[in-house]
């Protein structure tokens, strides 16, 4: 266990606001202006409440309601709550992608804290990358920080079926180009899709990085699951705003929290819950900047013969109401701690054990939090596989992928990009059937540019009316954790830097083997070292602005897609003053 630090002690924020220079007054004195009383400044905690609230961001659009009760907590504990607003990257509303910006809005953020005076954080989050970006600022920069999530939707319905956002919208668009919904009955079923405050309510990224941070040890327990309209998420955010003085008080920061045993746990836990795939290069990322040695080895390793027992859309049945009902997260880490599979000594924001924290609490719903035995795959996780197609590995969620298909060989179908798959996928002239492997190319962190959630490709019409729903896809993008599917994703090198993905063509055979973890394209090495030679970029290059400065210094997916300036590397969190 970390010893606390002596306390009382002089804080950072000290170097802006204790004394009686004249650089402590100008800093001072125009806080005064807001009406704050003198006696505030007297050395108490300053906690920057970093929230990432935007009319833009529908998933957050929550959150400055929930950013009063953290106050109300800095408060009582005694601090002195700064709410500031940061750069919010919504899924929902950015083009091309939010993770085009996730890198953008974390170094953003990591001066924001870097430059003000803050003493701690609380990491205010919900859509998708709004949680690795601050909690990749908060590592960077090792200021004692905790986050609070704005919590799920409540369920959708639509003619007595649960409605998961993301999943059903992507089946009921396959249903569109089958035939068997109507465009009317799909705007009627949109109006069920989002009845709430929340992000998605599916475990999808959002609720997985959710998770994810629970896991780390970097929010406090129970905090994943509480729907976004729920009082109890009102409660958790106070909470959370009162231990964040504790916090600082006694010195704890992300490094002492965010260890490779911690990462471990959060990889595990991600295959108990059946997380989204991005989960892979957003800890990936993350570990980069706490100095973790993390890797897709290390994803394979520690996930490969977890089972996923959270019975949750898109690979189950059910949505985050119901796990909160049946005791969320805490269950799942307990479960895992009964099974060997958790570091039980890891540290927590609460400044308690992870097991501490989960020991006593109980299962109540063993349909929705299921037990090993009736796991919905007994080895769920997420699967790299590696070959000469993918030679720094791919991956892909077995249990969103139809068992049938996770060895299989067939024709490839080639789009070179999103836009080519675009052209074709409706034609019912294309030469492809259900045994095909549909393959997209320069897709990846610089071939889009940013990644985007693309790679689970609508199949075409012509299959569909089969009554078929799943082909073997294969592509250097990303997909939506609500997605399903036999989708192999992340393809590294990507295809936009020459990497195998790039010269595979129309009529090749691609092997997939799930369980040798396997990824062959069926050329010799001959005829793929010609290929290769002979490759030239196609796809245009930037020539101003973040997206030349994301082009030329992002990272590829198997380490974590960061900025190559940025990985591993905490400076300095005390600004210089300049006046």
């Amino acid at each position: 266990m970390k010893k606390k630090a002596e306390w009382p002690r002089k804080l950072r924020s000290q170097e802006w606001y204790g004394g009686t220079s004249r650089d402590v007054i100008y800093h001072r004195g125009w806080m005064k202006n807001q009406g704050y009383p003198h006696d505030l400044f007297d050395g108490r905690p300053v906690i920057g409440i970093l929230n990432t609230w935007s009319d833009m961001t529908p998933c957050n659009g929550h959150l400055r309601e929930l950013a009063e009760k953290v106050k109300a907590g800095i408060w009582e504990a005694g601090g002195f709550p700064m709410e500031v607003p940061v750069f919010s990257a919504s899924e929902n509303t950015f083009r091309p992608t939010a993770m085009m910006y996730r890198n953008l809005a974390a170094l953003s953020i990591e001066e924001t804290i870097r430059g003000q005076p803050m003493d701690g954080c609380v990491l205010m989050v919900g859509c998708d990358k709004t949680t690795p970006s601050l909690l990749m600022a908060a590592a960077s920069v090792d200021l004692p920080s905790i986050v609070v999530t704005g919590g799920p939707m409540l369920n959708g319905y639509f003619r007595g079926e649960r409605v998961g956002s993301g999943t059903h919208l992507w089946k009921f668009s396959e249903m569109v180009k089958a035939g068997e919904m109507t465009q009317a009955e799909f705007l009627e079923a949109e109006a069920s899709m989002s009845r709430s405050s929340g992000t998605c309510n599916t475990m999808g990224t959002a609720s997985t990085m959710a998770s994810m941070a629970e896991a780390l040890g970097m929010a406090l327990s129970g905090n994943a699951a509480i729907p976004g309209v729920d009082s109890r998420r009102k409660v958790m955010a106070q909470l959370t705003g009162r231990r964040i003085v504790q916090m600082v008080k006694d010195d704890l920061k992300p490094s002492d929290i965010m260890t490779k045993q911690a990462f471990e746990n959060a990889i595990r836990t991600n295959a108990a819950i059946g997380g989204s795939t991005n989960a892979v290069i957003h800890l990936l990322a993350m570990a980069g900047r706490v100095g973790i040695d993390l890797t897709l080895d290390d994803w394979d390793r520690c996930g490969r013969d977890v089972p996923t027992i959270v019975n949750l859309m898109p690979s189950g049945k059910y949505l985050m109401e119901e796990f909160f009902y049946a005791g969320g997260l805490p269950v799942v880490l307990k479960r895992l701690g009964e099974a060997g599979l958790l570091h039980k000594d890891a540290l927590t924001v609460s400044g308690e054990t992870v097991w501490d924290e989960v020991k006593d609490v109980v299962n109540w719903n063993e349909d929705v939090i299921l037990p090993a035995e009736k796991a919905l795959t007994q080895s769920g996780g997420i699967v790299v596989v590696r070959g000469n197609l993918a030679p720094k590995g791919a991956v892909l969620k077995p249990s969103a992928a139809t068992p049938s298909l996770l060895v299989h060989r067939g024709r490839a179908v080639v789009f070179e990009d999103i836009d080519d798959y675009k052209a074709k996928i409706n034609d019912d002239n294309l030469d492809i059937d259900e045994t095909c492997v549909m393959v997209m190319k320069n897709c990846g962190p610089k071939g889009y540019p940013g990644m985007a959630e693309v790679g689970n490709m609508g199949l075409p019409p012509k299959v569909l009316k089969k009554g078929i729903t799943d082909m073997v896809r294969i592509s250097d993008a990303r997909m939506s954790g609500t997605a399903y599917g036999t989708v192999v994703l992340h393809t590294s090198p990507e295809a936009a830097v020459g990497g195998p993905l790039a010269v595979v063509q129309n009529g090749d055979f691609i092997e997939l083997d799930v369980p040798n973890r396997r990824l062959h394209l069926d050329i010799s090495e001959e005829e793929l070292a010609r290929r290769l030679a002979e490759w030239k970029p196609h796809h245009e290059l930037p020539e101003s602005g973040y997206a030349w400065l994301h082009q030329q210094h992002v990272q590829g997916a198997d380490t974590g897609a960061d900025l190559d300036f940025l990985k591993g590397c905490r400076g300095s969190a005390v600004g210089k003053d300049s006046h």
